[in-house]
């Protein structure tokens, strides 16, 4: 696991808190990428109930969606100006997330509504190929 070390960028405005990990693309670096995220938003004094929970269904799609063999998938928050920013790159440009209604009795299918629940927007960048970026943010 890649960590960078937390930036404190000191502004005019407001101070930029930056937290980046590149981690596994399995169930395991899913669940540490919720770990990780949530540790770092109650370190810069963040509220990180509703984060986590983003960040750990973003995450598991990435694993279970997004995962390519031999390749990881990174996160990276973002808080500055009163917005948290959370970020989920992988490498399956080819697959886009939607959002659907799942039948009642499915037992997954339902992250991306609880992204689109929690967070005030949300959306997908592409590029570069083959890289594919699912983004939320807060505001905070």
């Amino acid at each position: 696991m890649n960590s960078e070390i937390t930036r404190t960028v000191r502004s005019a405005a407001q101070p930029v808190h930056r937290f980046r990990a590149q981690l596994p693309a399995t169930w395991r670096g899913a669940r540490r990428a919720r770990l990780l995220g949530a540790e770092q938003l109650q370190a810069w004094g963040l509220p990180f109930e509703a984060a986590a929970h983003i960040l750990a269904e973003l995450a598991t799609n990435a694993a279970v969606y997004g995962r390519v063999p031999a390749r990881d998938f990174r996160i990276e928050l973002t808080a500055a100006e009163g917005v948290l920013r959370i970020e989920v790159a992988d490498t399956r440009g080819d697959r886009l997330p939607v959002v659907r209604e799942p039948d009642a009795d499915d037992e997954s299918g339902r992250g991306l509504l609880i992204v689109d629940a929690l967070a005030d927007r949300w959306g997908v960048e592409l590029g570069p190929e083959p890289l594919k970026t699912v983004w939320a943010e807060l505001d905070v």
